[in-house]
């Protein structure tokens, strides 16, 4: 096969996924509006129970996405907005089995390693963390909501319209990054976009164009092998 010659689909697929990372860097480079569009059009193909197709997606970008962000650092700056912000469901769990607890610690330590955060550098822990509420830089913010009466097998649903959009997004030459930080925001986010009552938060995504200096963006995480999590039952 000569580099002319367009890779076979089943290999598209297989590269796009091995492509896909958290991006915590972007260039300011913006995102066309016919672009995300087109994103979330062939995203929207995800499976869903009985067709219910539960994902909501609030797009911001220039003014609008400026002003979220704003007003977000405002208050992860300011410890007495801070410190009594509670999400609305539980992310992670409450009590971590050791093997969860080490893949969570490595991912923390590679990346400030690469950021060149000390242990114990709470300061610049706390501006990283903060970055979370910036969207990485990132020119377009997704957020994504869920009717609250719907239940964990929309959920799952919603998460394969997310993976779907993250592909896309990437076979466009675009990177993301999945941020459940936002959760903490869900109560400020309903305010200042005056989201639906009905309509609960499930998370935000940092969406554009990664910054291939950043050195945040040279993190690849590990992957457990097949045998650790599959078993077979012939």
């Amino acid at each position: 096969m000569t580099l002319s010659e367009p890779l076979p689909a089943a290999d598209v697929l297989s590269l796009l996924l091995r492509e896909r990372r958290s991006v915590r860097a972007f260039l300011p480079r913006p995102v066309e509006r016919a672009l995300i569009e087109r994103l979330l059009a062939d995203a929207a193909r995800a499976p869903s129970g009985a067709n219910l197709q539960p994902w909501q997606v609030h797009v911001l970008t220039g003014a609008s996405l400026q002003q979220v962000v704003q007003r977000a650092q405002a208050i992860h700056h300011d410890p007495e907005q801070a410190v009594p912000l509670q999400a609305e469901y539980r992310y992670y769990p409450a009590d971590w089995k050791p093997e969860y607890a080490a893949r969570r610690r490595k991912i923390g330590l590679d990346l400030y390693a690469l950021l060149g955060i000390g242990k114990g550098d709470k300061a610049r822990m706390h501006e990283q963390h903060g970055r979370n509420y910036a969207f990485f830089g990132a020119p377009v913010g997704l957020l994504f909501t869920i009717d609250r009466s719907l239940t964990q097998g929309s959920w799952l649903d919603c998460g394969m319209f997310m993976q779907n959009l993250m592909l896309a997004a990437r076979a466009q030459g675009l990177d993301t990054c999945v941020q459940a930080a936002w959760i903490h925001y869900h109560a400020q986010l309903a305010e200042w976009l005056a989201l639906p009552p009905e309509q609960m938060l499930l998370c935000g995504m940092a969406l554009g164009y990664a910054d291939p200096e950043a050195p945040e963006n040279c993190l690849v995480t590990e992957r457990a092998p097949v045998a650790r999590f599959t078993t077979f039952h012939d």
